[in-house]
């Protein structure tokens, strides 16, 4: 399962035989590291992903969210690491993968190994919530009930991206990247971002985002896009200083 996580975490990292842990200490002097990421150019037109299944509550069709471009040409939903952190500050996040009017949310969402993640319903129908991590799986839970919640923190013990569907809906997808440090975040919807807390140096800072080209559909009529961009950045964050950094996405 190692090299399957670091295979397809699609973030330039390097592996070692067995990762050292994170340790969480008191960061007095960090800095914050903020920025954007903009569409470069005219945005692809997405059709809209049509609903094979409990029509009577998913609706006909649903928006993709596969690029979603904001005011300003801001691009919500990408993931924006910083890499090479060994020590740093308490991981906090608390992760929840909802399926919600035959959708999941958030569609994109990013977290530390460790912090706490859960998948919830809060459909009254059936969805079963299939986590790959290439064509390994990571988790596969069938949630047949509203308000059912499923705990899948211990299911997440390597970095890498998870490709999230729905094995009854195929419209439904989502991502999760997991990380080696607390120090990555999803940007917003006008495609900005802040990470604080930064242990002064310098690192290399990765934009993440999904593929959106589209390439047809699957054998279930699930939506294919093209593969995930990922940019790479050099950021000196100097103590207790604010740095910045723009990414453009084509």
């Amino acid at each position: 399962m190692r090299g399957v996580w670091l295979a397809v975490g699609l973030i330039a990292l390097a592996a070692p035989a067995a990762p050292a842990a994170y340790e969480e200490i008191a960061v007095t002097d960090g800095g914050t590291l903020s920025g954007v990421v903009r569409f470069a150019g005219t945005p692809p037109k997405l059709d809209p992903v049509p609903v094979h299944r409990n029509r009577e509550v998913c609706g006909e069709q649903k928006a993709s969210e596969a690029l979603v471009v904001g005011s300003d040409r801001g691009v919500r939903g990408s993931v924006v690491l910083i890499e090479g952190v060994a020590k740093g500050k308490k991981a906090t996040a608390e992760v929840r993968l909802d399926n919600r009017r035959c959708l999941f949310v958030s569609h994109v969402s990013a977290l530390a190994v460790g912090e706490k993640a859960r998948v919830n319903n809060s459909d009254a129908i059936l969805h079963n919530t299939h986590g790959l991590a290439g064509t390994a799986t990571v988790f596969n839970l069938a949630v047949p009930n509203r308000d059912q919640s499923v705990d899948i923190t211990r299911r997440l013990t390597w970095p890498g991206v998870v490709r999230v569907l729905c094995d009854v809906h195929p419209h439904m997808f989502a991502w999760l990247i997991v990380h080696d440090s607390p120090y990555v975040t999803v940007t917003d919807e006008r495609g900005a971002f802040r990470i604080a807390d930064v242990p002064p140096r310098t690192y290399k800072v990765t934009m993440w985002h999904e593929g959106f080209r589209p390439k047809g559909v699957d054998k279930d009529g699930r939506p294919l896009y093209d593969e995930p961009r990922t940019i790479t950045r050099d950021v000196t964050i100097a103590p207790r200083g604010a740095a910045t950094v723009e990414f453009e996405l084509k």
